[in-house]
């Protein structure tokens, strides 16, 4: 399984992007998608995630009400939309599969495929 990102760019406070991540190889029915973030010098945080099946979404407290998780099966395709983005927010974002329940959805150790990422840059 492959996945790959894009959507990524430069933006200004206030401003809205999307990020797709679409999946490719072997046929894919993941238990859960997500979006992780990773901040220069920081540590790779969860910021949402979908579940594959029954669409059941989760989002980190600092994204919750401006970021939005979605899914299309039929294009084997994840999106994050992101509304009112903040600087706080730039971070180069990442797209993951889990196949099965974790202990913590939330934590990256639960996901088992990855992208290669894509940067979000917001303006103050």
């Amino acid at each position: 399984v492959q996945l790959v990102e894009s959507g990524g760019g430069l933006v200004q406070t206030g401003d809205s992007l999307r990020l797709s991540c679409v999946a490719s190889g072997r046929t894919f029915n993941p238990y859960r998608l997500a979006w992780f973030r990773q901040a220069p010098g920081k540590e790779r945080e969860f910021a949402a995630s979908i579940g594959w099946n029954g669409g059941i979404t989760s989002y980190a407290d600092s994204v919750k009400g401006r970021f939005t998780i979605s899914r299309d099966g039929a294009k084997n395709t994840v999106y994050l939309q992101m509304n009112s983005l903040k600087p706080e927010d730039t971070a180069v974002y990442y797209c993951a599969a889990a196949l099965i329940l974790g202990r913590d959805m939330r934590t990256a150790s639960a996901y088992v495929y990855w992208g290669q990422g894509t940067q979000v840059t917001v303006s103050s």
